[in-house]
């Protein structure tokens, strides 16, 4: 059954007022989960800053060059690890995180768009992590390697990297292809709030096309066409399962209210 956008004239309306205090009650739970988070990834920064790492030492063994990560500054490493434990205690607390938001965004909403709502939440979670791993583990080794291997032209260059702009682009694109993922999620809650229909889905694939690349281009720090069509690719293919879902869902409804035929005698 679709949810209905007419509401019911004699079920309750949040006031601007009671939407501002819900909206501060989720924030002070959100900061309060991630705090904790972050007191429990000072103990594994380092592991995490480990496999940050991954991607650049994964190019570097299979180009052959001999390179070097390298700190500039006194406090640069320190600055480093604050970082990593900052993005590691977002993603420890992306489940407490994410569901804060649905319920924010729950709370204007009646009942059965409520539990349409919350099923939402870990599918969020999971689509977050797995755009996250699919850049560090996919991405990114593709990505360093055509960096270090980019022929400037110049002789004697010798590559020697910063480890803040490294670990800076890492955790930059790793945030936005995690944040990218989530665009499904948003297109069915859409699509079942009755905001878009199925059919302008449908007829605007072309339109999506470009405009997953436009984004792409816009979103990522690097200009490396790699790394746009890495994001590109995957959010067209996401763009087209909610699709598919959403046409499922609406067959499924449909055969449900079909009037049953008697029997014939």
């Amino acid at each position: 059954m679709r949810f209905d956008t007419k509401r019911e004239k004699h079920l309750p309306a949040m006031s601007l007022g009671d939407h501002l205090d819900e909206l501060r009650a989720r924030l002070v739970l959100a900061l309060a989960g991630l705090m904790a988070a972050v007191v429990i990834s000072f103990f594994f920064g380092n592991y995490f800053v480990k496999l940050l790492m991954v991607p650049y030492e994964a190019a570097v063994q299979k180009t052959g060059f001999t390179a070097h990560i390298q700190a500039i500054t006194v406090a640069e490493p320190f600055i480093v690890y604050i970082k990593a434990v900052i993005i590691l205690a977002a993603l420890i607390s992306s489940p407490w995180l994410f569901y804060q938001l649905w319920a924010f965004i729950a709370a204007g909403l009646y009942p059965e768009e409520r539990r349409f709502v919350y099923k939402l939440v870990p599918f969020s979670v999971i689509l977050f992590v797995g755009g996250v791993l699919f850049f560090l583990f996919v991405i990114a080794p593709m990505t360093m390697k055509f960096f270090i291997t980019f022929d400037l032209g110049v002789k004697y260059l010798e590559y020697n990297p910063q480890i803040t702009d490294y670990i800076d682009l890492i955790l930059i694109l790793a945030l936005i292809f995690g944040l990218a993922f989530q665009i499904p999620l948003v297109i069915i809650f859409l699509e079942r709030l009755g905001l878009v229909t199925l059919d302008m889905l449908r007829k605007n694939r072309k339109y999506v096309m470009l405009g997953v690349f436009v984004v792409a281009a816009i979103v990522t720090p690097s200009s490396d066409m790699i790394t746009q069509t890495a994001l590109a690719i995957p959010l067209y293919i996401l763009y087209e399962g909610s699709v598919l879902y959403c046409g499922l869902k609406r067959k499924k409804e449909n055969v449900a209210v079909l009037p049953q035929q008697p029997p014939q005698s």
